[in-house]
């Protein structure tokens, strides 16, 4: 005879060995039903079910049975089939979220039990990691700013490769960024700009380091010796003029927020632009701006502890457009005009100041191509030089071409021997006038 195997849970196994207290008189069904939450009544139906079906009788009704509350198998189907269609490579919670534009509400965690059914979706299996330290948000929005670009191809295969420069604020999670072709400084100046200008000037900012926010060279000995602070990057100095301490991270771990950040964007941002057609940074940049940071403000962000913003105004010694501006040192020469990338910039005449020849300047180009000089405090615009027209050189090297053909050599005229007389030629051979024999 074989023994009849029953599948009972904690609380099943708990109200059986209850009742069979009951059953030997060592608690009455009040007490029973007070340790089982239930009443006396329920605990007398379950004891007449167990003496009629054994321990079988603590077993709930339902088990077994389709919910009466189920999804129609027709309408999974349909699900499945619209997942299969337009969101294959989605997860369950970005596709229920799609789904319910599409008029299939479903819950994220009923799609991911269907998708898994269906080969649509494999769980990830949750491997033991590194261990970091737990870090506490920061209380108020603007005390710490993250600061990372991504490169990531994502056009995926309508446009080429980019770069999405972003900041997210440690505290509530909000964010912003653009688009670049390039993670240049100036790219990078573009999206501190646009936090600026929205927000204004954060306490800190938390990066990597990158030499776009440090530089790597060592200082010099004499640098050293003389107390002289180490030089800055462009962005460096621009935080230093804005009053913003700049925080560099150690490991990609203790950047975490904007890690995951990245993360949540390669997955949903790329999904949304492929719907959405776009193509162009052009329209990934107004698609990020104008649809995508407005949804994850509402979707994601959170509410800080304390409710004052951290963030300070602009003031009004603060000018943006020369903070935010590609500086190096130059000498202006004679003729007041000044080198910049293989290229003369002239200074006005009417901008000419006193001492400015030969000075040592600052030349400034700023994010919209504009270039100025700055000169004891003052900003003197620079106009671009026209290029010399190089002039074209002989084969030789020697003159232009058209004064080499001016002075053509004459050609040698050789006379035949009778008209030679006794004239004594030497084949370009000297006579040997040596004595050493």
């Amino acid at each position: 005879m074989e023994t009849e195997r029953i599948s009972l849970n904690t609380r099943e196994r708990e109200q059986l060995k209850v009742l069979h207290e009951v059953r030997q008189e060592h608690l009455t069904q009040v007490e029973a039903g007070q340790r089982l939450g239930l009443s006396d009544r329920q605990v007398r139906r379950l004891l007449v079910r167990v003496a009629e079906q054994g321990d079988g009788g603590v077993v709930h009704r339902l088990r077994g049975r389709p919910s009466n509350r189920g999804i129609a198998a027709s309408i999974q189907r349909r699900i499945l089939a619209q997942v299969r269609r337009r969101y294959a490579d989605f997860g369950p919670t970005l596709a229920s979220e799609h789904l319910v534009q599409d008029d299939l509400a479903v819950s994220r965690e009923t799609l991911r039990k269907w998708m898994t059914a269906a080969g649509l979706w494999h769980p990830c299996r949750q491997r033991m990691q590194a261990v970091h330290v737990w870090r506490e948000r920061r209380a108020a929005f603007g005390e710490l700013v993250l600061w990372d670009s991504s490169p990531y191809a994502w056009l995926e295969d309508r446009g080429p490769e980019l770069q999405l420069i972003a900041m997210i604020d440690d505290a509530t999670s909000r964010f912003g960024g653009r688009f670049a072709a390039h993670d240049s400084t100036e790219e990078n100046l573009r999206v501190l700009e646009g936090w600026l200008r929205r927000w204004g000037r954060p306490v800190a900012y938390y990066t990597d380091k990158n030499s776009l926010f440090r530089n790597p060279a060592a200082p010099r000995l004499e640098e050293q010796l003389a107390g002289e602070p180490a030089a800055l990057s462009q962005i460096g100095r621009a935080l230093r003029e804005l009053g913003i301490q700049w925080i560099p991270a150690h490991s990609p771990q203790a950047k975490g927020r904007i890690e995951r950040l990245f993360e949540t964007l390669q997955d949903r941002l790329v999904k949304e632009m492929r719907l959405a057609g776009i193509r162009a940074i052009e329209q990934a940049n107004q698609f990020l701006d104008e649809v995508f940071v407005p949804f994850w403000e509402q979707r994601f962000t959170v509410a800080p502890r304390h409710r004052h913003d951290a963030h300070r105004r602009l003031e009004r010694g603060h000018r943006l457009e020369a903070i935010l501006s590609v500086r190096e040192p130059r000498v202006v020469s004679n003729d007041y005009t000044v080198s910049w990338k293989g290229q003369r910039w002239a200074i006005p005449r009417a901008e000419v100041r006193a001492g400015l020849r030969g000075a040592r300047i600052e030349v400034e180009r700023r994010l919209d191509g504009s270039h100025w000089v700055r000169f004891r405090g003052l900003y003197l615009p620079l106009l671009a030089c026209p290029a010399a027209t190089p002039t074209s050189a002989s084969p030789f090297g020697l003159r232009p071409a058209g004064l080499a053909d001016q002075h053509q050599p004459k050609p040698t005229i050789l006379l035949p021997p009778e008209q030679q007389g006794n004239r004594t030629f030497l084949n370009c051979k000297k006579p040997d006038i040596s004595t050493l024999r």
